[in-house]
């Protein structure tokens, strides 16, 4: 099967990630190594060279430490180099592991090719010889999740996470994040209709 080419530099948190990804997509690939990314000025210099050439794509796991990693890079590349992709919330355990994850959640190497690709295209990754997907027109923001419930409210986190569920999006996402995310996948008028649909129905 043909590995499409990808522009942007695709930044994952360690080794099994990189070798999946490898297998999927034509791309550079860049280890965090986890946390040695906090540690190590050389690796953050590479990663922000790496930003400055052709943009990154943030791929990290879903679960707690993930998000870490994502915001520590999000410290010293300038937001607008940096796409962010996000798989979704699956739990199991990838078979080189004797135990799951802390937060018991399937990581990047644990990702099926569909699931990884839906991932990068839904990130706006640049693929060689065709057009990105990018949805024209306005993006959603905070103030629409508050007009919509979706926070400010009693039961907002949990509306919060049967939608980002809905969309193969994590539920450790802040509002912000989430907004942005679900600016790629449906349009303002789409997630606008949706909640007046359901604050109309009895």
């Amino acid at each position: 099967m043909d590995k499409p080419t990808i522009q942007e530099a695709i930044v994952v948190e360690g080794r099994y990630d990189k070798n999946t990804l490898s297998q999927i997509v034509d791309a550079l690939i860049l280890e965090t190594n986890g946390f040695q990314l906090y540690h190590n000025k050389t690796l953050r210099d590479h990663i922000r060279s790496a930003a400055e050439r052709t943009g990154i794509i943030i791929l990290t796991d879903s679960d707690a430490s993930g998000f870490q990693i994502r915001s520590r890079i999000k410290a010293f590349v300038p937001e607008n180099l940096i796409k962010n992709a996000y798989i979704p919330d699956i739990y199991g355990k990838e078979k080189r592991k004797n135990t799951p994850g802390k937060e018991g959640k399937l990581g990047v190497e644990g990702m099926s090719r569909e699931v990884l690709l839906n991932a990068l295209k839904a990130a706006g990754a640049t693929f060689s010889g065709s057009e990105n997907n990018r949805l024209s027109g306005e993006e959603i923001t905070v103030a629409d999740f508050y007009a919509a419930g979706l926070t400010g409210r009693p039961d907002s986190k949990e509306k919060r996470t049967a939608l980002l569920k809905q969309y193969n999006l994590p539920e450790h996402l802040g509002t912000q994040a989430a907004a942005q995310a679900l600016s790629r996948l449906i349009t303002r008028e789409d997630f606008l209709k949706m909640f007046q649909a359901s604050e109309n129905s009895p």
